[in-house]
């Protein structure tokens, strides 16, 4: 027990042990770190997300339910925010608990982390193919056999991506830039045209009669309580976990810290500010939604899209079409990116294949790493059923939170002398409100996701026993210091 139990001394956290824990180049600035937020918490879903949960969960409530997502985020962000500031590495998550639960729990979040990025990547992937056939028909494009051209459309995504990443980290921070700020300006138009449209009766009081639902959603709630039902407060809170997986990604810009400037300060406030910024967008745009035509004539399918058709804007669903297409685009890099990352740190501390951690000496980046969950990333989006496996990726992201927040607490009490750049105000209150806010979250989760989640974590059990526990760098023989000779004697001898 003790054996699986060894934790990472925080010194070695971000030292040079491995030799490896500076080798990626500084890339990253303050502002680089926003845009790298901004790129993977806004995407298609920005278009689409508010109007689903408002015609089929909450109503015009769904702004409350952006809200109360949104705090839930930013008191995990928080948490997020002390840690990589004390422990600024590429690990993320994965490190932290390394160095304050010990190797067994570190390699479970670990596993838990490459769950929710690969199959992120492959769910965004197969949505940015689907999407973009979609935005062709609009414009007119035919295509024949489109299932073959999504097929065809994702595999040249996911390997012109990896490619960027593997290859050239500031290229692929060039483009990030440049595809963000126009996604940025086709949102921004959705709310400036859009609330020239706006109904203030369509708002009511934010609150629609409850309603059982047609089919129950089965989650692990409904299980406890017996019913449950869509509409009213009930709705308003169910819808939360739903918009929670647009807000899920300010934690990869955790695993840039080995790249940033001044890391121990860049990174919680390039967290923070990108969290803040994307609520706010979500938001507004979520009220611009609810605003242009009632909740019960919201279109699912295409529910922003449909709305500005609603009121004659027939233009915006063609700039709708291309925003989405840049947000999934941008997604996807930044998901590769952290899924580098994480993989590759694991794999340095010898819990993972060593060789997954090479640097490329021209390129200076982790390509072979990336290269490998590219390649998985492919095979997964054309041949697996992603879209039935979505609600995993969420799972993965709030088990990890679980362990952030109860990592502040315990970093507290057991490191106290730790130098942070970043504290959680109000702590032990605040990381307490977020484990719990996370665990709310979480039983919100259809009860299948946790079946599968729980296989997954057990063969990734396995995994470790197998392989990890024998292979990690603390099981290796640790030299045994030499003591300092006495005062006067052979210090000076030749």
């Amino acid at each position: 027990m003790s054996t699986i139990l060894r934790r990472l001394p925080a010194s070695e956290a971000t030292g040079l042990r491995t030799g490896a824990r500076h080798s990626l180049a500084e890339l990253y600035r303050p502002a680089d770190l926003v845009v790298l937020g901004l790129g993977v918490t806004i995407g298609a879903g920005i278009f689409s997300i508010a109007g689903r949960q408002a015609a089929t969960m909450a109503g015009p409530g769904v702004i409350l339910s952006f809200m109360i997502a949104g705090i839930a985020s930013l008191l995990a962000c928080l948490c997020y925010a002390e840690l990589s500031s004390t422990m600024p590495t590429s690990g993320s998550a994965y490190t932290f608990t390394y160095v304050i639960f010990g190797e067994v729990w570190a390699w479970i979040i670990g596993w838990a982390l490459i769950l929710e990025l690969q199959l992120a990547a492959a769910v965004v992937a197969r949505a940015w193919g689907e999407l973009t056939v979609r935005a062709l028909a609009n414009f007119g494009v035919g295509l024949p056999a489109p299932d073959l051209v999504v097929n065809l459309l994702v595999l040249l995504i996911l390997a012109l991506l990896t490619g960027v990443v593997a290859l050239n980290a500031r290229i692929g921070l060039r483009a990030l830039w440049v595809m963000v700020a126009a996604k940025l300006l086709a949102i921004g138009a959705v709310i400036v045209v859009g609330a020239a449209h706006v109904e203030p009766a369509n708002f009511g009081d934010f609150h629609a009669d409850p309603q059982p639902l047609a089919a129950p959603s089965a989650t692990v709630l409904d299980v406890f309580l017996g019913q449950s039902h869509a509409f009213g407060w009930f709705g308003i809170f169910a819808a939360a976990p739903a918009i929670a997986f647009a807000y899920i990604g300010f934690d990869i810009v955790a695993t840039a810290a080995e790249e940033t400037v001044n890391a121990p300060r860049a990174v919680p406030k390039g967290m923070i500010r990108s969290l803040v910024v994307a609520t706010v967008i979500y938001i507004a745009v979520a009220v611009v939604m609810v605003g242009m035509i009632p909740y019960s004539s919201i279109s699912v399918d295409a529910p922003l899209s449909g709305a500005f058709r609603g009121v004659g804007v027939h233009w915006m669903a063609h700039v709708i079409d291309i925003g989405a297409v840049l947000g999934l685009t941008t997604v996807i890099l930044v998901l590769l990116v952290g899924q580098t990352r994480v993989m590759f740190s694991m794999a340095r501390d010898g819990l993972m294949p060593r060789g997954l951690a090479a640097i490329s000496r021209r390129y200076h980046t982790p390509s072979r790493v990336t290269l490998v969950i590219g390649g998985i990333g492919i095979l997964l989006a054309v041949f697996a059923p992603v879209f039935t496996l979505e609600q995993l990726v969420v799972m993965g992201a709030l088990f990890a939170f679980v362990f952030v927040a109860a990592g502040v607490i315990v970093m507290r009490r057991r490191m106290p002398h730790l130098e942070r750049g970043f504290s959680v105000p109000l702590s032990p209150v605040l990381p307490a409100l977020s484990l719990l806010a996370t665990l709310w979250l979480m039983v919100n989760l259809h009860v299948i996701t946790w079946v599968w989640f729980a296989l997954w974590m057990a063969f990734g059990l396995l995994v470790y026993l197998g392989y990890g526990r024998r292979h990690s760098l603390l099981a290796a023989p640790r030299p045994t210091p030499h003591p300092d000779p006495a005062p006067g004697r052979g210090r000076h001898r030749r």
